[in-house]
């Protein structure tokens, strides 16, 4: 994936700036490499997924009228 942020006329180096930091949140680019940073076994995934996935079942849980 490659960004590029051209410097428009009359932009300053700050809006420049501002907005090259948005299309790198916005493109995912910095979660991506973080995400990456250290290898993860797939059995390792998959206890952090399933860990996640019951905080969230609880935290919509005690949010639910039934």
């Amino acid at each position: 994936m490659s960004l590029e942020v051209r410097l428009h006329e009359g932009e300053s180096q700050d809006s420049l700036l501002r907005r090259f930091q948005r299309m790198i949140q916005m493109g995912g680019v910095l979660r991506e490499a973080k995400a990456n940073r250290h290898f993860i076994s797939k059995r390792e995934a998959a206890r952090i997924k399933a860990k996640n996935s019951a905080r969230r079942r609880r935290r919509q849980g005690s949010t639910r009228v039934h």
